[in-house]
């Protein structure tokens, strides 16, 4: 085993099934997926793992200067470690965007993708946001943000667990490494608009919160020009919507997934 590799949990159902990698978003965790677990896990086998400086993963080298390389790369190591040769991807929130460059990058990985909280190709909400965050990071402590960015995304009473979960997960961030992560915007606003019009070679479907008001209308964009993509919006939901309304999502999800392998999508 390398050295040093993110911090990874397996569930695997036997060698025969095929597998879901789920890649959490900034500040996120394992824990991220608490409750697609016990829906999942039946099915498929599930790779699950902690992003460089997140959960249970801490510090992995002397880079200083991150970039969704370096990011994506440190996925694919776990990935060839463990003998993946192809698998269905579920992300969230950040771990779309990271899903994207990996999809670039190494295609051949790729049996399908579901896109959670997905974010797409900038409109003015999402630069506003971008922004916002870049000037709070400079007269609020990290974690004080982060408090902030969870109210701003999920605002409303029924958004609570999200919020809960978000922020006690990112707690376990140092300030240095947030730093880090803070210098891959560098790239985010490239990579968005990169991947927008680049051909999608998998089946995919991106799942939003009718709550969710930084990210849906670019959404909706993204899927009316892919025609390998389908949009679900779940009601009653935010951002996370894998958490606030995870039964619904869970049923999207696995159907999905299942019918991946045909030419047409569940409707």
């Amino acid at each position: 085993m390398p050295k040093k590799m993110l911090h990874y949990e397996v569930r695997q159902l036997n060698q025969d099934a095929e597998w879901i990698i789920l890649i959490h978003g900034a500040g996120g965790s394992t824990a991220t997926w608490k409750h697609q677990l016990p829906a999942f896990k039946d099915y498929y086998n599930l790779l699950l793992m902690d992003l460089r400086d997140h959960g249970e993963t801490g510090k992995l080298d002397e880079i200083e200067q991150y970039n969704f390389g370096l990011i994506t790369k440190d996925i694919v190591e776990v990935i060839d470690y463990l003998g993946i040769e192809k698998a269905h991807f579920v992300t969230l929130s950040f771990g779309s965007v990271i899903l994207q460059d990996l999809s670039l990058r190494y295609p051949h990985l790729v049996l399908s993708a579901i896109f959670a909280g997905g974010i797409f190709k900038p409109n003015w909400a999402i630069k506003s946001f971008v922004y916002l965050a870049k000037i709070l990071n400079i007269i609020l402590p990290y974690k004080w943000m982060y408090s902030v960015f969870s109210y701003l995304l999920m605002p409303r009473k029924h958004h609570q667990l999200s919020r809960k979960i978000y922020q006690r997960q990112a707690t376990k961030i140092q300030p240095k490494a947030y730093m880090r992560w803070v210098g891959l915007y560098k790239e985010f606003f490239e990579l968005l608009n990169r991947y927008f019009y680049q051909e999608i070679n998998f089946p995919a479907l991106v799942v939003m919160g009718s709550e969710d008001y930084v990210f849906l209308a670019s959404a909706n964009k993204f899927v009316e020009l892919h025609s390998r993509a389908k949009l679900r919006v779940i009601k009653h939901a935010g951002h996370i919507c894998n958490i606030d309304q995870y039964q619904k999502f869970n049923e999207l999800a696995l159907s999905f997934i299942s019918n991946s392998q045909t030419s047409d999508l569940p409707t």
